[in-house]
């Protein structure tokens, strides 16, 4: 099993044809790279905006607490030149049996919904030591 470090968000930066997600882990910085699509709903929950209607975000959420899903953690697990992979952990009870889902999907769509939910956002120590530092 790898070490997991926590990471928090650094910033984000928007372009219109991209985003860049400055996440920080321990005192190093690394950038992931997302459409500019993605980036506005990451700030838009970064800021707490009300939206007029439900985000495809918002619909995922709903299914999650209709169904008691809990999310726990997302883990940044991998990194392939510049692509990053995530894997989204969930708890879900059915009866006395505690039940851990594993999905895999983009690192920006499980940070939007690690923010919904409150939830920590780690990386596997062996992509810190592969990503590139961003400095000021």
């Amino acid at each position: 099993m790898s070490e997991l470090i926590q990471l928090s968000f650094d910033k984000i930066m928007q372009t219109r044809s991209y985003t860049v997600i400055v996440l920080k882990a321990l005192e190093k910085r690394f950038a992931i790279y997302t459409d500019s699509g993605v980036g506005r709903v990451l700030q838009l929950y970064l800021t707490n905006a009300v939206t007029p209607r439900p985000l495809t975000h918002d619909f995922i959420s709903k299914v999650f607490e209709s169904m008691e899903i809990k999310i726990k953690q997302v883990v940044i697990n991998d990194v392939e030149d510049t692509v990053y992979f995530a894997r989204l952990f969930l708890e879900q009870p059915m009866g006395d049996i505690l039940h851990i889902i594993e999905s895999d999907g983009r690192p920006s769509d499980f940070l939007i919904l690690a923010l919904m939910w409150n939830a920590p956002i780690y990386c596997t120590k062996e992509v810190l030591d592969k990503t590139i530092a961003v400095e000021d």
